[in-house]
């Protein structure tokens, strides 16, 4: 049985589709869910799914190695970043090498980096007159949005699309393709 550990900050829309995918899998497990947030709405999706929930802060998670001993008892084999907004910190990625992947709402390189997440990339896409966008799963590493690309998948846009028709877009790229990636790595 291959474990994931989910860690998302917001609403959890991916997360959720991820749980949904693997619910009925009898060789891949969602895990774990670890948030940042309180509130944040990943936590009714794990709490509907009966998924154990690890809320973190910035001292537990920076100066401190101790989510390392739990990624490790719970065996947690990937670690999938699903909207989680900090930076991941060494001692992890070292511990988890090539097994941390994030996805980010657009075609990296463009419009990849530290606050570039959510609505902000979208805008960004919408100013520069873009005519596509899209997805890019791909592994973690010290810097934001720029380890070794898995996975993209583009989709074309509308000069007269907002940046939340965009997000939109972009929203049912990441639900259709992300669940699909996560296992295609797992059963390598």
């Amino acid at each position: 049985m291959k474990r994931i550990a989910i860690f998302a900050s917001g609403g959890g829309s991916n997360a959720r589709k991820i749980i949904e995918h693997f619910e009925e899998n009898s060789e891949i497990d969602v895990a774990l869910i670890v948030t940042n947030k309180r509130n944040a709405g990943v936590l009714n999706h794990a709490r509907e799914f009966d998924i154990p929930i690890l809320i973190i802060d910035r001292n537990f998670f920076y100066n401190s190695e101790e989510i390392l001993q739990i990624l490790k008892n719970e065996q947690i084999d990937l670690i999938v970043l699903a909207g989680f907004l900090w930076l991941i910190p060494s001692y992890l990625i070292q511990n988890y090498l090539d097994k941390i992947i994030n996805i980010h709402p657009s075609l990296l390189p463009k419009y990849g980096g530290k606050g570039m997440y959510g609505i902000n990339v979208h805008k960004a896409v919408k100013e520069n007159h873009e005519n596509e966008s899209g997805i890019t799963i791909h592994f973690v590493n010290e810097n934001f949005d720029e380890g070794n690309h898995i996975f993209q998948a583009s989709i074309n846009l509308d000069e007269n699309d907002s940046p939340e028709e965009i997000a939109k877009k972009v929203l049912t790229l990441e639900h259709k393709h992300f669940p699909l990636v996560i296992e295609k790595l797992l059963c390598e």
